[in-house]
């Protein structure tokens, strides 16, 4: 890879951080608006603690914001993230949703270009401009 970094390879990376940013800053938004309607649809899939997991899932969205805006953390808070939407996928629009409603496997399939963004994100990192150098060895 090249020390340099072109003018076009910096805008678009910092463009796609900021998109991925504010992806998930919408997900923390609705989230603090109504925990409680969050933590209603996390007990509606099936799972305990909904409440608690409504919390670690914003707590982890405000994370995941925080790392593509900085680019502290960058690779493994996308892996994380890359993990976390395709669990979402399956755990709320997954194949036992299909029948019931068709849209259902539009939002199921929504999940799989986001995570393979974050993996993206993962490997090549947040750039060279307007990113703090923290995280794993030789990746930010």
């Amino acid at each position: 890879m090249e020390s340099t970094q072109s003018t076009w390879r910096t805008i678009a990376i910092l463009i796609a951080r900021l998109i991925f940013a504010a992806m998930f800053a919408m997900g923390v938004a609705f989230k603090f608006m109504d925990m409680g309607a969050t933590a209603g649809y996390i007990a509606a899939a099936g799972f305990p603690f909904p409440l608690f997991l409504a919390w670690c899932a914003a707590i982890l969205e405000t994370l995941l914001v925080i790392a593509f805006l900085t680019g502290a953390f960058l690779t493994p808070l996308a892996l994380i993230g890359a993990v976390y939407v395709t669990f979402l996928g399956f755990a709320f629009h997954g194949p036992s949703h299909w029948a019931a409603e068709q849209a259902e496997f539009g939002a199921f399939m929504s999940h799989f270009p986001f995570a393979a963004g974050l993996l993206y994100a993962a490997v090549h990192g947040p750039g060279s401009v307007l990113a703090l150098r923290q995280g794993w060895p030789g990746r930010a």
